[in-house]
C-alpha cells in the first residue's frame, strides 16, 4: 500500500538559497511532497527523472537562469506540460512579463506571503488534475472507440474523417473552439452501440431483412446505455451523439423519431458528417460515391434527412471538408 506522502502531489522547488528553499519547505512540506534543487542544470535532472506535477522556480541563479530553465522545459515534449511558477525577487513589471513570455503560470515576488503561496499552488495544482481527468476520459472514449471498429465494416480513417468534418461544421455553425474540440473527440462514439449487435448482421455482405435491420436500429440505444449517465461533459456529449445521429429532421429517423430542432445539434451535425464520409467511402458491400453525388444527395436530403442551415454551412465548409479527406485516405 502507497504512503500517505507517496499520495501527495510532488513540487520541485529549485532556489540556490538554502534560506529560501527552508521557508517554501516550511509552507508546503505538511501539504506536499518536495523534491529540492540548486541549479537550473539539477531541477532539469531531476525533472526527467521524476516529473513532477508542479515547479516552483528562482529566476536568478548561478549558471542557468530561472527563464532558461523554463525555456528548456517548455520545448521537452515530457516535461512541456508541468507548470512552472516563477518565485523570484525580480519584481520589475519587465521581469514578470518576460516570466510569462517563457511559460511561466504564475509569477510570485519574494518575500513570500505563505497564504499566497499556500492558495497559488493550489489552484495550479488543481488544474491539473482536473487536465488529467479530462486526458483520462478522452483515451477512454478512444479506446471505446477503436472497440467499436472491430464490429464494423468501416474503417479508423472513416472515424477520424468525419470527426474532423464535425469539427469544421461545428465552428462554422459558431460553437467555439472548446466545443468543437469536444465534437471533435466525442463523434468517434456515434457507432459504439454496434458491439451490441450480433456479428451476423454486423458483417452481411447482402441487404439486411426487416428483421434484421430493427435489431440493427437498437445501436443508438445500446450506445447510449454503455456511455451511461456521467459528470463528464465529454462522455455526456459522447451519449447524446450515440443517441440522435440516425434521428432526421423530418422525424422520420430512429430511435426516437425526434423532429427538427428537437434533435440535438450534435447529432444533426454529425448525421450530415457521418452519411457524407460512408457515401464517399469504399465498403465490402458498395463502391465509393463521387464527391459531387454524395454532395447532391446531402442536398436533396435537405429539410428531409438532414438540418436545411447544417446543409448550407456544409456546402460552405467543402474545401475544408475534401482537405480533410485527402489527408485521410483509407489504406
Amino acid at each position: 500500500m502507497l504512503s500517505d506522502q507517496n499520495n501527495k502531489q510532488q513540487i520541485l522547488v529549485v532556489d540556490d538559497e538554502p534560506a529560501n528553499l527552508r521557508v517554501l519547505k516550511k509552507i508546503l512540506g505538511n501539504l506536499y511532497r518536495l523534491t529540492f534543487a540548486k541549479s537550473g542544470e539539477e531541477a532539469l535532472r531531476l525533472v526527467e527523472r521524476e516529473l513532477p506535477d508542479l515547479i516552483l522556480l528562482d529566476v536568478m541563479m548561478p549558471g542557468m537562469t530561472g527563464f532558461d530553465v523554463c525555456q528548456v522545459l517548455k520545448s521537452q515534449p515530457l516535461s512541456k506540460s508541468i507548470p512552472v511558477m516563477f518565485v523570484t525577487a525580480l519584481s520589475d513589471e519587465v521581469d514578470e512579463a518576460k516570466g510569462f513570455e517563457v511559460g511561466a503560470v504564475d509569477y510570485i515576488t519574494k518575500p513570500v506571503s505563505p497564504a499566497v503561496v499556500k492558495a497559488r499552488v493550489r489552484t495550479h495544482l488543481s488544474l491539473v488534475q482536473a487536465d488529467e481527468l479530462r486526458r483520462t476520459r478522452l483515451q477512454v472514449i478512444q479506446r471505446l472507440g477503436r472497440a467499436s471498429e472491430y464490429k464494423d465494416n468501416e474503417t479508423g480513417t472513416h472515424i477520424l474523417r468525419m470527426s474532423h468534418y464535425s469539427k469544421v461544421m461545428a465552428l462554422a455553425y459558431g460553437l467555439s473552439e472548446n466545443a468543437a474540440d469536444n465534437l471533435l473527440h466525442a463523434a468517434p462514439m456515434h457507432d459504439i452501440g454496434k458491439i451490441g449487435i450480433p456479428d451476423s448482421i454486423m458483417l452481411k455482405p447482402d441487404k439486411l431483412t426487416a428483421e434484421e435491420f430493427a435489431i440493427m436500429q437498437k445501436h443508438p440505444e445500446i450506445g447510449a446505455e454503455i456511455l451511461g449517465d456521467s459528470d463528464s461533459d465529454l462522455i455526456e456529449l459522447a451519449k447524446i451523439v450515440a443517441l440522435t445521429h440516425h434521428e432526421k429532421w423530418d422525424g422520420s429517423g430512429y430511435p426516437k423519431g425526434l423532429k427538427g430542432a428537437e434533435i440535438p445539434l450534435e447529432g444533426r451535425i454529425v448525421a450530415v458528417a457521418d452519411v457524407f464520409d460512408a457515401l464517399t467511402s469504399k465498403r465490402p458491400y458498395k463502391d465509393a460515391w463521387s464527391v459531387d453525388k454524395a454532395v447532391d444527395l446531402i442536398k436533396s436530403q435537405s429539410g428531409i434527412h438532414f438540418d436545411p442551415e447544417l446543409v448550407t454551412l456544409f456546402e460552405a465548409c467543402l474545401p475544408a471538408i475534401l482537405e480533410i479527406r485527402a489527408r485521410w485516405q483509407d489504406d
